[in-house]
């Protein structure tokens, strides 16, 4: 799916810059590494001509990226776009393409797609308003 999104056309000097692989110590065959994409959007964005091209650069946050391997050494899973600090960059703490579409002007119409905001509940337990007595635990 996401080679559908053609991001090299879009984005000529896109850069992956993956860093600071290791083994899952835990599952040794799964390799973790960090990515902090930069680019340029000066070719075409999917979509057949219905998003203009802006100009515009992206940089992504670090990001926690996996990929799990089979018997074979073949790759089974990738996993992307586990954003590790929502503070650095310019796609508003978002990973993945939701974060490169967003930098563009082009976010995602739905809540996961937009940055992190505080909800009513949360700013209410960090005022006090709504105290530990009042949280569900799991088991009922």
């Amino acid at each position: 799916a996401f080679t559908g999104f053609k991001l090299v056309d879009a984005f000529p000097d896109i850069k992956g810059n993956f860093y600071n692989f290791h083994v899952d110590p835990f599952q040794t065959n799964r390799v973790w590494y960090v990515s902090r994409i930069t680019g340029t959007n000066t070719g075409p964005l999917p979509g057949g001509g219905a998003l203009a091209t802006t100009g515009k650069r992206v940089e992504s946050p670090p990001q926690a990226q996996s990929m799990t391997f089979n018997e074979a050494g073949e790759c089974t899973m990738l996993t992307i776009g586990y954003v590790m600090d929502k503070n650095i960059g310019n796609t508003g703490g978002l990973g993945g393409v939701f974060g490169i579409f967003y930098a563009l002007g082009y976010g995602f119409p739905f809540p996961e797609a937009q940055p992190w905001q505080k909800s009513v509940q949360f700013s209410l337990v960090r005022s006090g308003v709504i105290h530990n007595s009042a949280v569900i635990s799991p088991d009922k």
